[in-house]
């Protein structure tokens, strides 16, 4: 459930009646339920949802929820552990009359009989994210399990429910239905006797609802009852695919909001003049702005320079993002104002990261710079949605610098972000923009694949007996050298290390030890970011004459994605365009002559990607270098048999193998 809106006026007389709700009382056992073993509806299930209901009425401020479901599987016992998230704080949730119970496949109860416990699972603030969480008794493979709840909140707020048609597992059946305060009952929402605002003032006069449904499937509205309402059944689970979008922009789902918009096209553009405005009034220049950016610029400075000063003076401060901010109690103790304009931000030298963009969007016009904001969705939580009338779903705020007639995208907000780079969650990511023709609708650019590389290169020394040895580089630019950068922020250089082996564990040979030995450029964005690598321990199958090993270093294991996919539901995003190129040096022992190595290839995919392999042989070496470039982002289901045809030709060529005639036997065999 959202944060309620706040309740201008009377709150109405609640003559509104509450239907015929769920009711709170279990269902005698079914049978047929008891004794099914498989489901021939969701082969292969751990578990799956025989039903649910979900009854939200504002009128009451109340939510009833009740769930029964059928474990098939050991797997499936998971579902016994029910968390349920609620907001603790001015509010007033409250979750009451939990029920649960677990029936076995004989028929036998057993009832919940603890208290649920409440853990604190986040903090925002004075406003506390909770779980009510409880563990249904004595489950089985076999058993049904039952839970209910009722949500209650406070009166003088209202809410609007999410109804979460599509479930990790599979729905037999479900039913859900609303009653929104009085003035937005179907048939009378032009009736209000009562206003709703939001956190900006604006009256929200208009209930509407967002969803994404199995076709032939709606919402209905019934005044004779004042609710909205929807059943469905047979619903699939969320599909489980690599690389798939977030889930929130792909799963079955409605979503009820009240809004101060007729249309989206309405809405959109009177929101874009509201954000901006809101834009505008932080990151307007003050005399300490003024004077600060005099301080760290120069007037002979060229407008890049001065660009690139003022993103190094914003990107030293502390990003609470990535430490920790602080909460309005520590604040009042530290005498500290709210943070209402981007001078706040400079003279504590501490902000979130969109208060650090709007700091720097600030410099730059103190600077008399031209610069504009935008505002976007983030892109590894969802997709802006454009029929969702609700600036709520805009994430994080970048900054664009035009600067020679042409518009640079910058991400201040983003600790240790080299300028000019942009995280990829807010590459191809839409939202809100400002302009010199007006503020509307944008898109970010997708990221250029050569801006995102990793380059690994190196030499190993391969022993009469296999072993090998040897110190390889692998250089990053872009994504990965931004991702390490700020995970280095979160733990200490030894668990960095432990995190990074990890990975090269995941791709390397099974007999083989890689070890990362330092990193270079760690703190210094600006930089390339280096891996010092050592490796070890022996490689491939050694034989009386031969010894015959991976072709590549680091493609072993057949990491290649969607080799084993046939089919593809959803669309596949790839989250940003790169490149990855290898060239490793064998040395060989003395005597020895290659017999076989990969050959010479290339496999295209026109206009997406592109794979290419050399192999150059010298007097007791070989060096084999691979490239494997992918230059698009996002690829649609109709396009999935061409991906997935690209990269299985791109596996079988990564199982090419070195062979080596080692001349004199070994010693030992």
């Amino acid at each position: 459930m959202r944060n309620p809106l706040l309740m201008c006026g009377t709150v109405g007389l609640f003559a509104a009646m509450w239907p015929a709700l769920l009711s709170a009382q279990f269902q005698p056992p079914n049978p047929d339920e008891l004794t099914m073993t498989i489901d021939p509806e969701a082969k292969g299930a751990a578990a799956v949802f025989l039903e649910i209901r979900e009854s939200d009425n504002d009128v009451l401020h109340e939510r009833r929820y009740y769930a029964r479901i059928k474990v098939l599987t050991d797997r499936g016992k998971e579902l016994a552990t029910i968390r349920l998230p609620y907001v603790k704080g001015g509010t007033d949730f409250k979750i009451v009359d939990v029920q649960g119970r677990t029936i076995h496949s004989d028929g036998t109860v057993v009832s919940l009989a603890v208290k649920p416990e409440d853990l604190l699972v986040a903090k925002n603030g004075e406003e506390q994210i909770q779980q009510k969480v409880f563990t249904l008794p004595d489950v089985d493979v076999g058993s049904v399990l039952e839970y209910s709840y009722e949500l209650t909140y406070d009166p003088q707020h209202v809410s609007s429910p999410i109804w979460e048609v599509q479930q990790h597992h599979f729905v037999h059946k479900a039913h859900y239905d609303f009653t929104p305060f009085r003035g937005f009952l179907p048939g009378a929402r032009d009736a209000l006797n009562a206003h709703l605002v939001d956190s900006s003032g604006n009256v929200l006069d208009h209930l509407v609802w967002n969803w994404r449904l199995p076709s032939g499937v709606t919402v209905s509205e019934d005044p004779a009852l004042g609710r909205f309402s929807l059943d469905v059944s047979d619903v699939p689970p969320v599909p489980k695919e690599a690389w798939m979008p977030p889930d929130s922009s792909t799963v079955y789902k409605v979503e009820f909001y009240y809004t101060n918009g007729s249309s989206a096209e309405d809405f959109w553009a009177q929101a874009a003049k509201t954000w901006s405005r809101d834009i505008d009034r932080f990151a307007e220049p003050t005399k300490t702005i003024e004077e600060a950016v005099a301080g760290l610029i120069s007037a002979s400075d060229s407008e890049a320079v001065k660009a690139q000063k003022l993103y190094a003076a914003v990107q030293s401060l502390d990003n609470s993002d990535y430490s920790r901010r602080k909460s309005e109690s520590e604040r009042k103790e530290l005498k500290l104002t709210p943070v209402k304009r981007a001078e706040d931000t400079w003279k504590e030298k501490s902000g979130n990261s969109n208060e650090i963009a709007l700091l720097y969007l600030s410099m730059l016009r103190a600077a008399g710079l031209t610069a504009y904001a935008t505002s976007v969705v983030d892109r590894s939580r969802g997709v802006f949605d454009p029929s969702y009338m609700n600036l709520d779903q805009l994430d994080d705020t970048l900054v664009i610098l035009n600067t020679d007639g042409k518009d640079v995208l910058l991400d201040p907000g983003q600790k240790l972000c080299p300028f000019q780079t942009v995280n990829w969650r807010h590459s191809g990511a839409e939202g809100l923009r400002q302009s010199a023709n007006g503020p509307g609708r944008a898109q970010t650019p997708y990221q250029v694949f050569e801006a995102n590389t990793v380059k690994r290169t190196g030499d190993i020394e391969v022993g009469p007996d296999g072993t090998i040895s040897g110190t390889l580089q692998i250089v990053m630019t872009g994504q990965d050298a931004l991702a390490w950068r700020q995970r280095a922020i979160e733990v200490d250089d030894d668990e960095l290390k432990k995190e990074f082996d990890r990975d090269l564990e995941s791709i390397t040979p099974e007999t083989a030890a890689a070890h990362v030995d330092h990193f270079l450029g760690l703190d210094e964005p600006d930089k390339l970011l280096m891996a010092v690598v050592k490796v070890s321990g022996s490689l491939g199958t050694l034989t009386a004459k031969r010894m015959v090993m991976p072709g590549f270093f680091f493609e072993t294991r057949e990491t290649e994605p969607f080799v084993k996919e046939k089919d593809r539901l959803e669309p596949v995003d790839m989250h940003y365009a790169s490149q990855v190129s290898d060239q490793l040096t064998y040395h060989l022992p003395d005597g020895s002559t290659i017999e076989g190595a990969p050959p010479d290839t290339k496999v295209a995919w026109e206009n997406h990607a592109l794979y290419i392999v050399k192999s150059k042989a010298d007097p007791g070496q070989i060096t084999i270098a691979r490239v494997l470039a992918r230059a698009f982002t996002l690829a649609k289901p109709e396009e999935y048999q061409d991906l997935r045809g690209f990269y299985q030709k791109v596996s079988d060529a990564d199982q090419g193998q070195l062979v080596v005639d080692a001349g004199a036997s070994p010693k030992g065999n």
